[in-house]
C-alpha cells in the first residue's frame, strides 16, 4: 500500500479525477449485443445465454424450482437472510416519498402524487461469489415502494440467491446475465417482459449495457468498481486495514484509500494491510494497484479531500467527522462502523454510486421505485387571481398564445362589430 503526501498534487488529483476512460472495445461488443437482443428478442438472448452463461435448460426458473433450491440453504444462512430482509424493509419503509396537498392561493391547490412503478428489473451478479444480499437490496425497496411486479435475473443463481428471492417475494427469476439480460429488461422479448427501471450492480459489460439502454429505460446509476475512503486521525490500524482489505477483495479495480493527518497511523495501517493480505490474497491485486494512504496536513484537509473524491463508501472515526463528509454514497460513523456490516445487515442499501456520482446522489432507496408528479387544481377564482402575473410573464417572453389561453377564461370577451358584408340591409337592399 503506497503512502503519499497531500502536497503531491498530481497523485492526489488522480484520486479525485480517477482518470478511467470507458473501454471502447467493451462498449462496442455491448452495443452489438444490445442491438441484437432488441431486434431478435428471445433468439438472441438464448444464443448469448448459452455462450456466456453456460445455460442449460430453460431461461426462467418456475416457483417450484426456486423453492426447492432455497431449501438447500443452511438454516444459519436462511436466518441471516431473514434478519437482513427485516432491516432492509424497516429502512425502506421510511424512504418512500409521501403525498401531500397544499393551497398556495385561494382557488389554487397543488397535490404531490406518489405512485409505484409497474414493473422493475433487478440485476444480481453471478460471478465468483453468490450475492443474495444484492437481490435483497434491490427487490425489497421496490416491494416497500409498492411495485407489484419485481423481476430478477442472475446467471447460475446459487441456492442462497434463490432463498433471497423467496424472502423478497420476487415475481419471476431468469437465469441469464451480462449485456443480454440488461437489453432484455430494457426492450422486452417474447418471454421476458420490458421493465420500467433496471437496478443493481454488475461487471463492466453490465455497466456498459445499462449506460447504453438508459435513454430508453431508466436505470439506477452507472456502477463502476467499488471504492472505500477512510478518514481517520486516531483509529485502530488493524480495524482500518481490515476495512480496506475487505473492500479490495471485491474486484482488482476496487479502490481502498486512507486519508489521515497522522503519518505514523498511515504507516501502521500499511503494515496491517500487508499482514492481512496473507489471509486474503484475493485483495492483493486491488491493494497493489489502487491502495493508497494520503497524509494530509490537517484533519480538515482530509475531510475536504474525501468530499472531493465523493466515494461510494466513507468510514470515519467520529459522528462529528461523519456529518462533515457530505459527498459519499454512504458514511459510517465511529470505530464500530464496519463497512461490511452495511453490505449485509444494517438495512441501509449497499447499491451505491461510484466514480464520483456521490457528488449528486446517495444509494438506491425505495424512492427510486415510485413516480412523483403533481396535480394542479384551479377554480375560476384561483385563475383570476393568477391571471395578471401569468399574462404579464407570458407576454414578456413573447408567448402571446400562452397569455391568450388564460385571458380567454377570465377576461370579458372583447366586443366585436358585425363582420364585413353581414350587416342588416334596408328593404329593397
Amino acid at each position: 500500500m503506497r503512502i503519499i503526501a497531500s502536497t503531491q498534487a498530481r497523485a492526489v488529483r488522480a484520486l479525485v479525477e480517477r482518470g478511467r476512460e470507458p473501454d471502447a472495445e467493451v462498449a462496442g461488443r455491448v452495443a452489438a449485443i444490445v442491438d441484437d437482443v432488441r431486434r431478435r428478442g428471445d433468439r438472441a438472448v438464448l444464443k448469448y445465454a448459452r455462450a456466456f452463461d453456460r445455460l442449460h435448460g430453460s431461461v426462467e426458473l418456475d416457483a417450484d424450482e426456486i423453492r426447492r433450491g432455497a431449501r438447500e440453504v443452511p438454516p444459519a444462512v436462511r436466518a441471516a437472510i431473514r434478519t437482513a430482509a427485516r432491516n432492509i424493509r424497516r429502512v425502506s419503509a421510511k424512504q418512500v416519498p409521501k403525498g401531500w396537498r397544499t393551497t398556495v392561493a385561494p382557488g389554487v391547490v397543488i397535490e404531490q402524487r406518489v405512485t409505484p412503478l409497474d414493473r422493475v428489473g433487478c440485476y444480481v451478479p453471478g460471478g465468483r461469489h453468490p450475492l443474495p444480499s444484492s437481490l435483497l437490496m434491490t427487490a425489497l425497496p421496490a416491494r416497500a415502494a409498492g411495485v407489484p411486479e419485481v423481476i430478477a435475473t442472475c446467471p447460475n443463481p446459487a441456492p442462497a440467491v434463490l432463498a433471497a428471492a423467496v424472502e423478497a417475494k420476487v415475481t419471476r427469476l431468469f437465469r441469464i446475465g451480462g449485456a443480454h439480460a440488461i437489453a432484455a429488461f430494457a426492450y422486452g422479448t417474447g418471454s421476458i417482459p420490458r421493465v420500467d427501471k433496471i437496478v443493481g450492480p454488475g461487471n463492466a459489460y453490465v455497466a456498459a449495457a445499462k449506460a447504453q439502454v438508459a435513454r430508453d429505460c431508466p436505470i439506477d446509476f452507472y456502477a463502476g468498481p467499488t471504492e472505500i475512503v477512510v478518514v481517520s486521525s486516531d483509529g485502530d490500524p488493524e480495524w482500518i486495514g481490515a476495512d480496506l482489505v475487505a473492500q479490495a477483495e471485491h474486484d482488482p479495480d476496487a479502490r481502498a484509500i486512507l486519508l489521515t493527518p497522522e503519518r505514523p497511523l498511515a504507516r501502521a495501517v500499511a503494515r496491517a494491510v500487508a499482514a492481512q493480505l496473507e489471509e486474503h490474497p484475493d485483495a492483493a491485486p486491488s491493494i497493489a494497484a489502487h491502495g493508497v494512504a494520503v497524509v494530509t496536513r490537517t484533519l480538515d484537509e482530509a475531510v475536504e479531500l474525501a468530499n472531493a473524491i465523493a466515494p461510494e463508501h466513507a468510514v470515519t472515526d467520529t459522528l462529528e467527522v461523519a456529518r462533515r463528509v457530505v459527498r459519499a454514497g454512504t458514511v459510517f460513523a465511529g470505530p464500530y462502523g464496519a463497512q461490511a456490516a452495511g453490505d449485509y445487515a444494517t438495512g441501509s442499501n449497499h447499491v451505491l454510486p461510484t466514480d464520483g456520482v456521490a457528488r449528486v446522489r446517495g444509494g438506491l432507496s425505495a424512492a427510486d421505485f415510485v413516480r412523483v408528479n403533481s396535480v394542479q387544481r384551479l377554480t375560476r377564482q384561483g385563475l383570476r387571481g393568477l391571471a395578471p402575473s401569468v399574462i404579464s410573464l407570458a407576454n414578456a417572453e413573447g408567448l402571446r398564445a400562452h397569455a391568450g389561453s388564460v385571458a380567454r377564461r377570465v377576461l370579458p370577451a372583447p366586443r366585436r362589430g358585425p363582420a364585413p358584408g353581414t350587416g342588416r340591409r334596408g328593404a329593397g337592399g
